[in-house]
Order: C-alpha cells, then sequence, then structure tokens
C-alpha cells in the first residue's frame, strides 16, 4: 500500500527522520573519532538511523496495519535512541547544547509519528 494521502506530513516526516540520521551518524563519527567511544555511539546510530528507515519502509507498506505497524516500530527506535542520548549527555561524551538540539529534533519526529499512526487508524 503505497500511503501517499497526506503528501505534506508524510515529507515533514521523511525529511525529518533522515535529517536526524544524517546527523546520528556524523555524532557518531565524531564520537568514535574525538572520544574513542564505540559501543553507546554504535547502539544511538542504530536506532537514530533506524527511525528513517521504517519510515521509508511504511511509504511502500503491504497495508494500513503494516503501515501503523511500521510507524510504531520507527516510535520505539526513535525513543531508543533518546535514550542513548541522554545517556552520552549524562556521561560526558556530548554537551548539552548538542543533546539538547539532537533530543528537540527526536521530540519533533515522535510527535509526527504518532499523528501520522493517529491519522491512519482513523482512517480504517
Amino acid at each position: 500500500m503505497n500511503n501517499k494521502t497526506d503528501p505534506t506530513s508524510e515529507n515533514i516526516l521523511k525529511t525529518k527522520s533522515f535529517l536526524f540520521a544524517v546527523r546520528i551518524v556524523k555524532l557518531y563519527n565524531l564520537l568514535r573519532e574525538t572520544k574513542q567511544e564505540y559501543v553507546m555511539s554504535k547502539q544511538c546510530m542504530r536506532s537514530g538511523t533506524s527511525v528513517g528507515a521504517m519510515v521509508r519502509e511504511a511509504e511502500y507498506a503491504a497495508s494500513k496495519a503494516d503501515f501503523i505497524h511500521k510507524l510504531t516500530i520507527a516510535i520505539k527506535e526513535c525513543n531508543e535512541a533518546l535514550y542513548w542520548l541522554e545517556l552520552l549527555q549524562e556521561t560526558d561524551f556530548i554537551e548539552k547544547k548538542l543533546y539538547v538540539s539532537l533530543n528537540t529534533d527526536a521530540e519533533e519526529i515522535l510527535k509526527l509519528l504518532t499523528a501520522s499512526i493517529k491519522t491512519a487508524k482513523k482512517n480504517i
């Protein structure tokens, strides 16, 4: 099912989740190179990049239920990325300013995902 009924919100979600993934990859590279931190940054990269991947998978979901399922996984991955970002900040691997910026992006993506799921459930 190609769920492109609301191009505005879907494109925003697609764009924001992709840009978030780019920022997460850059953070991962920075942490590896400057802090020699490999474990938490890798976990953050996996969950942070998975958000956009699930949004892309949802674009061509087989059904409304599949669409909702993929976006629900994206919510879980985004929440996990928030955990790793918070842990990285609390353990002084990233500065508060960077944490706040990434956290704001992730929270916005969570709101978009939640709104998309609610809309999809209404349209079942």
